[in-house]
């Protein structure tokens, strides 16, 4: 048996909750799962990345209205994939992009307030 995720949401809700999250929080991260038990490893890296130089941010598990979540996400970012991270408003990327500017010693600035 297949678990197929149901959502009570509206895509017009999600769309209302990912602006918010966008527009409220210094760093964003929209994930699947959360922090206690990120659901897919791209996830649990971006992650750690992330608490590596930050200990306020604020993550959204996408789970429960995957598709309305990437569709309202792919409006602000022109990306689909999940995990992403906006900061200041503004998208930087998923865990590969994350994980690039870590290696090249940016992350630290990207994420500071």
């Amino acid at each position: 048996m297949t678990f197929q995720p149901g959502s009570e949401l509206s895509d017009e809700e999600v769309r209302e909750r990912v602006d918010a999250a966008i527009s409220d929080n210094d760093v964003v991260l929209f994930m699947k799962g959360n922090e206690l038990m990120p659901q897919c490893g791209y996830s649990q890296k971006a992650l750690e990345l992330i608490s590596q130089h930050r200990d306020d941010y604020e993550t959204v598990d996408v789970l429960e209205a995957l598709d309305a979540y990437r569709d309202a996400l792919e409006d602000h970012s022109g990306w689909e994939t999940i995990p992403q991270t906006f900061v200041d408003g503004e998208f930087v990327g998923g865990s590969d992009v994350l994980g690039e500017l870590d290696e090249r010693g940016e992350l630290a600035d990207t994420l500071s307030p």
